[in-house]
Order: C-alpha cells, then structure tokens, then sequence
C-alpha cells in the first residue's frame, strides 16, 4: 500500500506542483493540533502555491477529509521615496507574494526549519509507518513554548529582512489556532547573498499588507456550487475598528464564513447542507444524504500584538490602519510588478485605505446575518478577500519592527453539524424550524442559521485564548507528551498494540485511552481501552467489552495520555480539566485488519515461495517493496519458529503470539545479517495451550537462493 500511495503521491507532484516552487522554495505543515496548515518558505500561502487545486490548507477539524477553507494569501510590503542599490529612485515601492505572483524577484527565502518540543512520536501499521502528512523535522529544543514552530528567514528586494516563526499547540484548547510573529529588520540587504547593498537607507512609510482569501469549504464545493471554491459567497466581518463601538469584544481580528449564494436556490445554503451530494473531484460520497452541515466553519485571524514603532514595542491598539476588503479577481491580484511606478501607488493605495465599511455591512446593510437576503460577491466575479495593512513606520538601518498574529478556526462540533443538518433537512428546508439540542448537559432550541452562528462565538473564544496565550509569554498549561511509539499490528484473533512511553514522564499522566474508528479515518471513534499509565500494550479482540474488531473490515487508532486536573492552572484561558495528548501525534492513517486465522492443524503448515529465488518475480518475492521475506502459513496463533542452517545451527527465532496463522521472516538472522543460498530447516512449535495439538513440533525444509 505504501509503495501505492508513494507512486500517488510523486505523481501528485508531477502533476500538481509548479517547478518553480519545488526548485526554489520549500513547503512544511502544522499538524500536531485540529488545524492542519501548510506554510511556503516565501512568506506567505498564495494560490496554488504548493498544489493546483483552489481550495488547499486551513483543514478543520482536520481529522475530517476535506475541511480545507484557504484559496489564497497575499503579503506585500511598500515603502515611499525609496532608492534601490542601482541608483534608481521609486516614489512608492512595493514587493509582493500572492495571492497570484511567487515572489521572484521580491522576496529571496534564506532558511525554513521545523522545530518540535521534543522528537515526533511515529505510528505503525503492520510494520509501515502510518501518517497524514510529512513532519520532516529539522530540530528538537526542549525549551520551545510550542509544541512545533515552524521557523522561516527572507529576505527582500526594499533591504527588509522577515522573520517570520509559525506556532502551534496541541493543548485542546488551544490548537485550533496558529500563531505567527513577524520581525521586520531593516539590513539592508536586497537578495539573498551576504553583501548589504543598502547600510545606511532609512525605510519611509513602511505598510506591511496581509491579504486573505478564505472559502469554507472544499466539501461542500460541487453540491452548493462550483464557485463558492473560490470564495464566491464568502462573507467577511470585523472587530475592533472602531466603527460599530456597541460591540463588546475589543480585539482587532477579520472573519469569515460560508455566506448565501444566490444561485443555490434548493434551501438555504448557510452552513452548507448536504442533501443530494455532488461528488464532483470526490469530495463527499453518493451516500452522504443526511443533510448534515458541511460548512459550518468560521475561520479569520486576530492581532495579538503590533509595535508602536520601532523604538516603541508596547502594542498599538491603532493597528492595523487599514482593515478593509478588496475583489479577489481585482486587477491588481494579477501580475504584480515591483517595477511598475504607476501600479505600484496604486497598490500602495490598497495597503493604506484606512477601515472601510466592512463588507458584511455592505451585503446585509441591517446586521440580520441569519436570515441572508444579500449577496456576498456584490456582482463581481471572484468574491472578496481581507485585507489589513499595518502602518506607517519609519524604519532606520537596524531597527526591527514586530508583528504578531493568529489565525484560526472554529465552529460548532460535527456531531452537532451532523444531528442539526439532519433535523433541517426533516423539516423539509423549514428556515424557522426550531431544533432542540444539548450542550453541555442543558438543551436549547434554535433554528438552523441560529445553530450554525454560535461558531462565531467558538472562533471569538479562539481569539481570546490566543490573546491570551500570547500575553503570558506562550506559558499555558502543557499537554502531556504523547507515546513516542504506536505499534499496531492485526493479528488472527485481534488487533494488538503496544506504545513506548518515556518512563520520566509517567508521572505526569493517569492513564492512556486508545479510541477506534471503523471504515474510515474520519468516522466516528469509540474508546475501546482504559489502562494505568504503567499499561503499554493492549488488545482489541472478542473480550473487549465494547465488541471487538469484525474481520473484513478496516479499523483505525489512537491512543492518547491523560494528564491530571491538578497539573492545570488554568493560564492562558484554559479551562481547569485534566488535559490529553493530541490525537495527532497518534493517529493511524492507515487501516488494520484481522489477519488469516490460526491454523487448524500443524500438517497444513506450508512455507511460501519455497524455493525462494531473489531474482524471481515480484510475486514470488510476497513483500511490495521488494525485499527479500519468506512466509510461515497455516501456523498455529501461537508458536515458536526456530530456523536452522543446513549444519544444524541455530540463526533465527521467531516468537509468534498474535492469533494469526501467518509469520513473516525477512532472511536476517538474530546479528542482522543477510542469509547466504543454501538449505535451511524450521521447526515449529504449537505453543497454543488451547489447541489439541499443544507442544508438537513439525519441521520444514526449505531453499534460498540469493
């Protein structure tokens, strides 16, 4: 399977990713918490940018397939009066990444490294790693306050360096979001070799912009319409820009969600319904026909902090000047020219526009937000997308500037997207149709739109952690480690699995909690196992009192560490429980079966291919990665295989116990050495203390020839 999806992946990259951006630039995810994103080492996440698909990252909650709800990014910088190492002078210039252009030219990446708290945990299936999405960790610094940091060092064109560090955190209540801080340093250095073309300019009426265009998103795509991929429909709103003071929350953040689309006229699309799954690109399957809400996401990003100026690090509630909104498809989305003087004051104009009336406003003039009557693209073609410019500053050779924010999403959770779809979808569509559910213990009845804008309230809670989190120097209560190993392994009577757990850390959990899906990795997961933290293995057979693994069918895993309510103090907004190891740092991606049962009788024991012949055919080989393995079949679930040279020495012992009538021997003997041609001889011993044949032996010959 692995050799299958290693040959998908490479032609996914063949097919999908430009040369440009595998030659030049490098590409890593967050993926230890519910967010999973990718981030490029350019500065920012444009269109396309890592595959050729509108909708790619922003994936929550990730566990599902298909959450993707980011179309493009964009991060420009501009400057006036400025001259370049040539001589020449610019009145306004500005340097662009996305949402269209890559930066050539503009931007020159120097360094981008991963950087984890301590090593990442590995999952095995049957002896294959098993996961999502690289990690390709570059460092392990026990000191860092996240749980990953992507670490990222550009330079570019106007003698501007960005630093740019990309966090994450598997706390629950805190790893829905990422933080990025953004350090601006005047070097003076315009490309990316060692010599400084510019020591002594002093950078004028610097605005860094930040464009985001979001569509929630990719599931939904085909069945509510092609063109809400590409944020067609997306609504976005604001806080703190101080033109709606009745409002209570006093954070500055930009937000979206999946608005009404006028050509979707079947029932009100808010929270993307599906009934009658169109599964176009393969995106939700023909049977997904409950009605359960598949856009129920918010997703948006909050200031945490903003210098003053580069001699004033105290935040600036002033920033960002500009909180706006421009046309995705606007003209200068396209084509950007860091040479081009009439474009870029345009442009410059953009990043400088000021707090404009937000664009939810613009649509639903009255604020009514659950009874849409608007439409979000506002005749244009493409939709809109955020825009926040922070400025003016005044940067002198060697001074920084620091910016910091957080992106995240939020929503409610989808076993209630599930019921509430299902229960609008009985209604016939009915828009005023009350729908009692429970949270946390108390039931409340509200209407569909009404349920699905309490996720405004999950992504402001978001903010506020974040903010939180950043104002305590990122020192909230720590998750327990996750097992540093997950074994799993399909056996003929059950699925076994064993975990390593650094023994240094037992005394910070209570236990561990494996958790099973059946069919697929995004369905609904039910605990099958409880132990002590001293429990390293576990088997999920007939005895466990929640029914045990059904053979023909795929089962999926994850164990997590449970820490103690006593170890929480409750910083940075997080509520005083007992904490748990992040799901995925432990999650199989791969399925686990019930393996050929025991054998019935120790006559039918047959070793395959016998002869072995390396040069044979990959069939006879067994092993999909072509490497040398014999296999034992018909064995009984448990025994002992002892195998023999010719001359009657012992090379190889093979202890089977997991109810399976098969065992494998990769031709190593017990010093990691390769076997030479020749005859060898296996004795088998029935060690099944249950099986009529308890203690016998049978002894097999067989040829290798290498």
């Amino acid at each position: 399977m692995k050799l299958f999806t290693a040959a998908l992946l490479l032609l996914a990259v063949t097919l999908f990713v430009p040369v440009k951006v595998e030659a030049q630039f490098q590409t890593k995810w967050l993926s230890v918490g519910s967010l999973h994103n990718w981030y490029i080492s350019t500065g920012t996440e444009r269109e396309h940018g890592l595959v050729n698909r509108q909708q790619f990252g922003l994936r929550w909650p990730a566990i599902y397939q298909h959450q993707d709800s980011q179309a493009a990014k964009g991060f420009w910088i501009g400057t006036k009066n400025f001259t370049d190492e040539n001589g020449t002078a610019f009145p306004t210039k500005v340097v662009h990444v996305g949402p269209r252009v890559s930066g050539s030219g503009s931007v020159f990446p120097l360094e981008m490294n991963m950087i984890s708290q301590f090593a990442p945990p590995e999952v095995y299936v049957d002896g294959i790693q098993s996961f999502q999405l690289p990690i390709d960790n570059d460092e392990v610094d026990p000191d860092l306050p996240a749980d990953r940091m992507i670490y990222n060092l550009l330079n570019t064109a106007i003698g501007l360096q960005v630093e740019r560090k990309i966090m994450q955190f598997s706390n629950q209540f805190h790893d829905n979001y990422h933080v990025s801080e953004y350090t601006f340093t005047n070097t003076g250095n315009v490309n990316e070799n060692e010599n400084i073309e510019l020591p002594n300019q002093t950078l004028e009426d610097v605005y860094f912009f930040f464009q985001y265009r979001y569509s929630v998103n990719q599931s939904t795509r085909y069945t509510i319409g092609n063109s809400t991929g590409w944020g067609i429909n997306t609504m976005i709103n604001r806080r703190g820009d101080g033109l709606r003071p009745e409002e209570p929350e006093t954070f500055r953040a930009q937000y979206i969600w999946h608005g009404r689309y006028p050509a979707f006229t079947t029932y009100d699309n808010l929270g993307g319904p599906i009934w009658s799954p169109n599964t176009s690109g393969g995106f939700v399957t023909a049977d997904d026909t409950t009605g359960r809400l598949g856009a129920y996401q918010f997703v948006g990003h909050v200031v945490l902090h903003a210098d003053t100026s580069p001699d004033d690090p105290t935040d600036d509630p002033n920033q960002p000047r500009t909180m706006s909104q421009m046309g995705s498809d606007d003209p200068l989305n396209s084509g950007n020219d860091p040479f081009n003087l009439a474009r870029m004051a345009r442009e410059y104009d953009l990043m400088t526009a000021g707090r404009t009336t937000r664009h939810a406003y613009i649509v639903e003039p009255n604020g009514n937000f659950t009874a849409p009557t608007g439409d979000p693209s506002l005749g244009t073609s493409g939709g809109w997308s955020a825009t926040n410019g922070f400025g003016p500053y005044t940067i002198g050779p060697g001074e920084s500037v620091k910016i910091v924010l957080a992106e995240a999403m939020a929503g409610i959770n989808r076993e209630a997207s599930e019921y509430i779809g299902r229960m609008y979808k009985q209604s016939g569509g009915d828009n005023n149709a009350l729908i009692a559910y429970d949270v946390a213990g108390v039931t409340h009845e509200l209407t569909k739109n009404e349920w699905v804008f309490t996720g405004e309230d999950s992504l402001f809670q978001t903010f506020n952690r974040a903010i939180a989190n950043y104002q305590s120097g990122y020192n909230i209560p720590r998750a327990p480690r996750p097992p540093s190993l997950f074994n799993i392994n399909g056996g003929g009577d059950g699925i076994y699995m064993t975990w390593d757990y650094d023994s240094a850390e037992e005394a910070n959990v209570s236990g561990f909690e494996i958790y099973r899906a059946d069919t697929r990795t995004d369905s609904t997961y039910y605990r099958v196992f409880a132990g002590p933290p001293s429990s390293r293995s576990f088997v999920d057979d007939d005895s466990n009192p929640v029914g045990g693994p059904t053979r023909g069918r795929n089962y999926y895993y994850y164990i997590t560490a449970l820490g103690d309510a006593s170890a929480n103090n409750g910083g940075g907004l997080t509520p005083q429980v007992a904490l748990r190891s992040s799901r995925y740092y432990t999650q199989s991606y791969d399925p686990a079966r019930l393996k050929r049962p025991a054998g019935e009788a120790m006559s039918e024991i047959v070793i395959v291919p016998n002869p072995y012949i390396r040069n044979a055919s990959g069939d006879l080989q067994l092993d999909e990665a072509f490497q040398d393995r014999i296999a034992f079949y018909e064995i009984p679930g448990r025994s002992r295989i002892k195998i023999y040279t010719e001359l009657g020495e012992l090379i190889k012992t093979i202890e089977h116990s997991d109810g399976s009538g098969d065992a494998f021997w990769d031709m190593n003997t017990e010093w990691r050495q390769k076997v030479v041609s020749g005859v060898y001889i296996a004795v088998i011993e029935n060690l099944d203390d249950a099986d009529p044949e308890f203690g016998k032996q049978v002894i097999k010959k067989f040829v290798v020839v290498i």
